[in-house]
């Protein structure tokens, strides 16, 4: 089946260029979003996503209908193709149900991992430059030494409820508890 998605920015603008386009292309069905491509939730991508089965054809106008950004787009692709769904785009002339519409598919997925390699080895390399320099990485402590231990003994004290303590040192239960962990550690 061929689902097709069409898009405005605002209520002023006219899908009938889009919705004709769609129907002419042979979407039985045609999902309508009044949202900016900028913005995350879009209702009708949503439902899309419920009514394709492996098989479909998901048919946009242009693909800047569909994603908002390179990234979103190869996100999309990425989706569909885990999904077994096609895509039709009518103005770029993308179909993966043709060789040159299967090779653009299999770009997009080659960039998005290309994309995910570059951000690995970054991370990567700025967490070794880090170690290097003597950091550790992870979140700083909330409290000093002394109010950690502070918070431990008044924990092991048991003359205040936990929610007391976490109250009177300004930190969370699990923060707490780490800090009891922390200091269990280093006494055994």
């Amino acid at each position: 089946m061929k689902i097709g998605y069409a898009r405005v920015s605002t209520l002023e603008q006219n899908l009938d260029l889009q919705r004709d386009a769609l129907e002419q292309a042979g979407c039985e069905k045609v999902i309508v979003d009044h949202a900016s491509g900028a913005t995350a939730r879009r209702p009708g991508l949503e439902r899309i996503k419920d009514l394709l089965r492996s098989g479909d054809t998901l048919v946009v106008w242009r693909l800047d209908r569909l994603g908002r950004s390179l990234r979103d787009l190869i996100d999309w692709v990425q989706y569909l193709e885990e999904q077994g769904v096609g895509l039709q785009s009518l103005h770029e002339s993308i179909d993966t149900h043709t060789p040159a519409g299967k090779l653009t598919f299999h770009l997009f997925g080659a960039l998005a991992e290309f994309e995910r390699n570059l951000i690995r080895e970054r991370t990567m390399a700025g967490l070794e430059a880090a170690r290097a320099r003597g950091r550790k990485g992870g979140r700083r402590k909330a409290l000093d030494p002394e109010k950690r231990k502070l918070a431990v003994d008044l924990y092991h004290d048991k003359k205040m409820t936990v929610g007391k303590v976490c109250e009177l040192m300004g930190i969370s239960k699990p923060t707490l508890y780490s800090y009891v962990k922390e200091f269990q550690s280093e006494s055994e």
